[in-house]
């Protein structure tokens, strides 16, 4: 069972000289999820005039590392020579690789038994869950790649959660998941009014909790999930949570308590689409999800999202995406081969 999230002001930070963050850079991480966590920090310690947050970039070998937008981050040292850090954050693109995984993992375990805890922002639990660090624990997972992580990681709870908390790591979805998360830890060593000016320093208008759950778009309409009707809502987290064996709608309306009839007005009005309609984009962006951040066959992918042919899926999916599932592929990898080569 996955362990119980302490609150962030049990994590004993209270009280500290330092607190000192450590960033784990692989190639092509995301550059916002860096600075969602280094600029509310920098802006707490010239608030409070005292340099109790400090910081340093590492990278698996200790060299520079490029972004996802091309710019290099020269890192002080490799992951071998880290002795001690409060927070190690891994920052990452979802098919980040490390190139000795079996001494990454073993590094992060010492961390963590020594104290350390692990974080990952974004495509960043990726490479921290094929650690095998967090295992046992619940992590907050992107919506985009959502489907893919749980393929890969059925031995680690998901939660659709902005931030999840846990006794030894603390995952953020996104950029600004990462900042609410560094408010969190301002708030905890700072007190609140310092929270709530480097909060408006930055102007973000919310400071959400780790219970607050992602925002998630819809199909053909400019409304968030969130926003959805109650009936089409619940109808949408039961289609989400049947992907490899779908349910027909008459099954689903009669989960949600309503009748077909009534679910499909609800549908149209809603969001412009029949429930089937919206259940088969929904399989297929979770198929595009395995195709791009996967090397599963298009067989498994097709039985994973509810297709018994994948010659069906691949149709219906070039329909969809204007690219067979092939030749997207190809067009990912082809597309990292030829930033790798530019940036390096």
């Amino acid at each position: 069972m996955p362990q119980t999230a302490p609150p962030l002001k049990d994590l004993g930070l209270e009280g500290r000289e330092e607190i000192s963050v450590g960033f784990l850079l692989l190639p092509s991480f995301p550059m916002a999820c860096l600075s969602s966590v280094i600029e509310p920090l920098r802006a707490a310690n010239e608030i409070a005039q005292r340099n109790l947050f400090v910081w340093t970039l590492y990278s698996e070998d200790g060299a520079s590392v490029d972004c996802s937008a091309g710019i290099q981050f020269q890192a002080c040292g490799a992951l071998k020579d880290i002795e001690s850090v409060d927070f190690l954050v891994v920052l990452s693109e979802p098919d980040g690789q490390f190139n000795a995984p079996n001494d990454v993992s073993a590094k992060l375990r010492y961390l963590s038994r020594h104290g350390t805890r692990l974080c990952a922002i974004s495509g960043g639990v990726f490479p921290l869950a094929k650690s095998g660090v967090l295992d046992g624990q619940t992590c907050s997972v992107h919506w985009l790649y959502r489907t893919a992580f749980e393929h890969a990681f059925p031995q680690i709870e998901v939660s659709d959660d902005v931030i999840a908390v846990n006794q030894r790591s603390f995952t953020a979805s996104g950029a600004a998941a990462a900042f609410d998360l560094t408010l969190h830890m301002i708030e905890t060593t700072l007190g609140d009014a310092i929270m709530t000016e480097v909060a408006c320093w930055f102007q973000h208008p919310a400071i959400r909790s780790p219970n607050i759950r992602q925002k998630t778009p819809t199909f053909q309409t400019d409304e968030t999930a969130d926003h959805l009707p109650t009936v089409v809502s619940h109808a949408v987290r039961l289609f989400s949570e049947n992907l490899e064996y779908p349910l027909t709608t008459r099954e689903i309306a009669q989960q949600v308590g309503v009748s077909a009839r009534h679910l499909e007005r609800s549908f149209r009005q809603a969001v412009g689409q029949s429930p089937g309609e919206y259940y088969r984009q929904l399989r297929l962006r979770a198929a595009r999800q395995l195709v791009i951040y996967t090397q599963d066959s298009l067989t498994s992918i097709a039985q994973a999202v509810g297709y018994t042919n994948p010659t069906s899926m691949s149709r219906q999916y070039a329909e969809q995406f204007g690219a067979s599932p092939r030749q997207d592929r190809q067009a990912r990898n082809q597309f990292r081969h030829t930033r790798d080569s530019f940036l390096h």
